[in-house]
């Protein structure tokens, strides 16, 4: 009894430091909106209508994209990754698993599988269908820790200009991918400007723009498009039993 007595109460002092540290009060009071939702459901209304589920707009015949610019060894290192898809056709090494989810950006630009976007107090969420990945976009007021950790989809905040949801985003794990072989350092920096099309209520735009001192020549802007279905719902996406057939970074073709 008195061990269970030590640990909770080490749970405790761990927990009102941990709030301290963030400038909230012991017994949580003034903590962001997302971890005390109660009372503020009504204003979730005031918010523009996203509801249903969102599939990416592949581009039309002949358009074109901004591509990110690379600088430095990232330059060097993708251009050595295209010559070696050149060679291979196509077959190149791969270091990890097929199951791996591309984290941001790439996940807001997968085809096929569509998102969806919930609505609570303090927080937007992203509900992916690819690998069954959510993003959490606090719109709390909070900042980003001074001691993040580094994530897949990154640390998000938002806030609202009008109708529009802008995203800012850092923290981002390095093993993601700006686009196919082009890597980015720790200093990757998203923000995002998403909002309905004006005079087009079932159309939804990412505008996104990514600065990375290290990695990149200049900002790189890219916008990915949505369109609505109401009638849909997404599907459960378990990757795990179909990553068959890895290739390691040898070159050599495994099979499971």
């Amino acid at each position: 009894m008195i061990l269970r007595h030590s640990v909770a109460a080490l749970a405790l002092g761990a927990l009102c430091a941990a709030h301290a540290a963030r400038g909230y009060a012991a017994d949580g009071a003034g903590a962001p909106g997302a971890a005390f939702p109660k009372g503020h459901y009504a204003a979730l209304d005031a918010l523009p209508d996203w509801g249903g589920v969102w599939t990416l707009n592949f581009p039309g015949p002949g358009a074109k994209r901004e591509r990110p610019q690379l600088k430095g060894q990232y330059l060097k290192d993708y251009q050595a990754w295209q010559h070696a898809v050149d060679a291979t056709h196509g077959e190149v090494p791969r270091n990890g698993s097929y199951c791996r989810p591309p984290g941001v950006p790439g996940i807001m630009g997968v085809g096929q599988y569509p998102i969806e976007f919930l609505f609570t107090p303090g927080r937007v969420t992203t509900h992916h269908e690819a690998w069954m990945q959510w993003r959490n976009i606090y719109t709390d007021g909070r900042k980003h820790p001074d001691d993040l950790d580094p994530t897949f989809n990154g640390h998000s905040i938002g806030h609202w200009e009008g109708d529009t949801l802008v995203v800012d985003t850092v923290g981002i794990k390095t093993v993601t991918e700006l686009s196919m072989g082009m890597k980015h350092s720790d200093k990757l920096h998203l923000i995002e400007r998403i909002h309905l099309v004006n005079g087009d209520a079932n159309t939804l735009v990412d505008e996104l723009t990514a600065e990375d001192p290290v990695a990149l020549a200049q900002p790189w802007h890219t916008t990915f498009t949505f369109k609505r279905s109401r009638a849909m719902d997404l599907l459960e996406f378990v990757c795990a039993e179909n990553d068959r057939n890895p290739v390691d970074e040898s070159g050599r073709t495994g099979f499971q």
